[in-house]
């Protein structure tokens, strides 16, 4: 079994590298994290109609054009490099793998086809107050009045929740959980931008008052549809965190090349050359992990539930680790504002946290092969 990328796989990672290159600069991901919104629509636009992003992982008959999931890991490592500014993560890896796992034909088409080409912005909205990564946290309630489904309560910690013209809500009926979508700008719904760490990913709080919602899949069998989205995303974000991790590994070799300290480079100093041979060790293993996960999920691997959280967190303390240790080996210009290994560590912090840390990752593992 081969899992090498193959030639087109690797022209694709090198075309989304020069496209985040010349569209994502630090110059340009500083400028947007210090707005509302916290991207550039042309450049969104740009995604969708020249390189075909959004469609991507999106079956054909959806709009998409159908290729797998390890293209889409190809894609998140080199978003993560570049630290993006974009709702793709919210869109893609949230959203749109909602839809795909939820088995509502009319809905999938009535809603993939807009992700697919870019025009729809769409977010999952899971996580409450207390910040759970599972159906358990649900409080939400989803009410029936006729034909007609009315949301009430708020969700916290939404991500791009406020940029979302499409939201998938996960709520509480009679029957149990069940996931809804609301139109941007409904009726009784209202979003407020949240002050995050992490400024390059922008997340929200959605409030909902009576706001009209349309039932996703059969009432109260969302469990299983969450639960494999959560995977899915967990890929995703793993990937994103190899991207990063790489990024800084490389920032700090670098630098350990060029900054001259007694007369000779820092990276001739055991200490330094010990740093940098954990990060490598680290990074590789982390590859190692993402690139197993993106597999999985492509070939829809009973091993997917398994693998992902373990993906998940190896990736995140992985990333974490290189993130912290390249701000060391910079010394103090690495503690600046103006260095950006500040962002790559904001950035690897909340990933760590996003969809569950290491330990509650640790946990399901555990569960999940009987232990």
């Amino acid at each position: 079994m081969n899992f090498a990328f193959s030639e087109e796989q690797e022209e694709l990672r090198r075309s989304v590298r020069r496209f985040l290159e010349d569209k994502s600069p630090s110059t340009e991901v500083r400028r947007l994290m210090e707005t509302t919104e916290g991207f550039d629509k042309a450049v969104w636009d740009q995604m969708a109609n020249q390189l075909g992003l959004q469609s991507l992982a999106i079956p054909e008959e959806y709009g998409g054009v159908g290729f797998g999931y390890v293209e889409l890991t190809v894609v998140f490592e080199e978003m993560g490099a570049a630290l993006l500014c974009a709702p793709y993560f919210a869109t893609v890896a949230l959203a749109a793998n909602a839809l795909l796992s939820s088995g509502d034909e009319a809905a999938k088409k009535d809603l993939l086809p807009g992700i697919a080409s870019g025009e729809t912005i769409a977010t999952l909205a899971l996580t409450e107050d207390s910040g759970r990564w599972d159906t358990d946290g649900i409080t939400l309630a989803a009410t029936r009045k006729g034909d007609d489904w009315k949301l009430d309560g708020h969700k916290m910690f939404v991500i791009d929740g406020h940029n979302a013209n499409l939201v998938l809500v996960a709520a509480k009926t009679d029957k149990g959980v069940s996931l809804f979508a609301v139109e941007g700008g409904a009726a009784g719904m209202t979003t407020t931008p949240l002050a995050t760490m992490d400024q390059t990913r922008k997340q929200a709080r959605i409030e909902f008052a009576s706001t009209p919602a349309r039932l996703v899949g059969d009432e109260g069998a969302a469990a299983p549809v969450l639960s494999r989205t959560l995977d899915l995303a967990a890929v995703a974000l793993a990937a994103e965190q190899v991207g990063g991790a790489q990024r800084c590994l490389d920032m700090a070799v670098e630098y350990a090349k060029t900054r001259i300290q007694f007369g000779r480079p820092i990276g001739s100093f055991q200490a330094i050359k010990h740093k940098c041979a954990d990060m490598l060790l680290e990074v590789e293993s982390a590859k190692s992990a993402a690139y197993y996960a993106g597999w999985a999920a492509a070939e829809d691997s009973e091993e997917l539930p398994v693998v992902a959280s373990l993906a998940k967190s190896y990736c995140s303390e992985a990333y974490f680790h290189a993130a912290a240790e390249n701000i060391q080996i910079h010394g103090g210009i690495g503690f600046t504002w103006e260095h950006d290994a500040h962002l790559y560590f904001k950035r690897a912090k909340s990933s760590e946290l996003m969809l569950g840390d290491p330990s509650y990752h640790r946990e399901l593992l555990a569960q999940r092969i009987g232990i």
